[in-house]
C-alpha cells in the first residue's frame, strides 16, 4: 500500500469496523441505491467502483443487474479482500483491483460508467483533479460519472454536524466538499452536464449525489 495513502476511516486499524459506522452515520445503503438508479445502468455495461472500500456499492451494482461487467479499485489490500469476501458470499461476480485512483491500471475509454462513494472528501484539491482526470480517462465517449460525496450543507445543523468528519477526515480535504466546489471541480476536468442531483441529510451532515458526462 503507497505511504500516502488513507485508509478509508482515517486510521488502519478502524478498517474492520468500517461498514457498520458507515451504515449507521451516512444512511450508506439508501445512497447507494439512489446512486445506482442515477447511473442508468444498461445489459453490458462496463462500470468503475472507484476507491471501491469493502466493495458494497460494488455488489449492489451486480445484484441490481447481473448482466454488466463491475470492477472494484481501491488501494488498500487489507479492504479489498474484504470486498472479495462479500462478494463471494454474495455470490456475484466483480473484480477488484489495487490501484489508486490518480494512477489507473486501465486503458483510455474502457469503462460506460465510472461511480463513487465517499471518497473524493479524503482528497485534497489537486488529488481530487487528479482522479477526476483519471475518471474522465477511463470514461467511454458519453460515458457518465456518478459520486455520492459529503456536500453543501443544506443548513446550519447539518454543517455543525459535519465538524466531527472534519476533525477525523481533515479540513483541507474535505473543504471543498462542505463549500459545495465539488461540481466545479468536476466541470473543470472536462465533463460536461454536471448536476447535484440530490442532497440527502445524516447524522454528520448532507451527502450529495452528483453527475456529469464525458
Amino acid at each position: 500500500m503507497p505511504d500516502n495513502y488513507v485508509p478509508a476511516l482515517g486510521y488502519d486499524w478502524l478498517t474492520a469496523i468500517y461498514d457498520p459506522v458507515v451504515q449507521l452515520t451516512t444512511r450508506d445503503t439508501l445512497v447507494k441505491r439512489r446512486l445506482i438508479e442515477q447511473a442508468n445502468l444498461n445489459d453490458g455495461m462496463k462500470v468503475l467502483d472507484l476507491a471501491s472500500g469493502t466493495g458494497t456499492l460494488s455488489v449492489m451494482i451486480k445484484q441490481s443487474m447481473s448482466s454488466v461487467d463491475v470492477t472494484g479499485v481501491d488501494g488498500d489490500l487489507k479492504i479489498l479482500k474484504i470486498a472479495q469476501s462479500k462478494a463471494k458470499k454474495a455470490n456475484v461476480r466483480v473484480d477488484f483491483d489495487q490501484a489508486l485512483a490518480t494512477e489507473l491500471p486501465y486503458p483510455d475509454s474502457s469503462f460506460h460508467r465510472v461511480v463513487s462513494t465517499l471518497f473524493f472528501h479524503h482528497l485534497n484539491r489537486s488529488a481530487k483533479a487528479e482522479a477526476l482526470a483519471e475518471a474522465f480517462r477511463v470514461l467511454k465517449p458519453e460515458g457518465k460519472l456518478v459520486i455520492g460525496d459529503w456536500g453543501k450543507p443544506t443548513g446550519a445543523m447539518m454543517r455543525l454536524l459535519f465538524y466531527p468528519i472534519q476533525w477525523l477526515d481533515g479540513f483541507e480535504t474535505t473543504r471543498d466538499n462542505v463549500e459545495g466546489r465539488l461540481p466545479a471541480l468536476i466541470g473543470e476536468t472536462g465533463f460536461g452536464n454536471v448536476q447535484t442531483l440530490e442532497s440527502i441529510n445524516t447524522i454528520f451532515g448532507t451527502l450529495a449525489l452528483y453527475s456529469a458526462e464525458k
